[in-house]
């Protein structure tokens, strides 16, 4: 009978906002996961290490992966200009530039 009148209740004031609904919701489950870390605080423990250990992993490789992504960039850009500088003295002059050979 009680819990008729306090399922009345919570539709009462569901009908009347569906956010207080919600945020009932979200409270209630913040309390019980509070309520379970208290109780077990290995299992806890232990989620954060191996998520946090997976998360320091992740950032590293992300990292490591940006740095690689950057000097590429740079080698590109210094490849691209050194075959424009090649490019442009090819053009300017027509007669290919004569390389001296060192006396034997």
């Amino acid at each position: 009978m009680a819990t008729e009148q306090k399922a009345e209740g919570t539709e009462q004031t569901n009908g009347d906002n569906p956010d207080v609904g919600f945020v009932e919701k979200v409270e209630a489950k913040y309390h019980e996961l509070r309520q379970h870390a208290e109780t077990y605080p290995y299992v806890w423990a232990s989620y954060t290490v191996v998520y946090g250990g997976l998360g320091l992993w992740f950032a590293y490789r992300w990292r490591k992966l940006r740095k690689t992504e950057d000097r590429v960039r740079v080698l590109q850009e210094r490849l691209r200009q050194l075959a424009q500088a090649e490019e442009s003295t090819s053009s300017s002059s027509s007669v290919p530039p004569k390389l001296d050979k060192p006396p034997k």
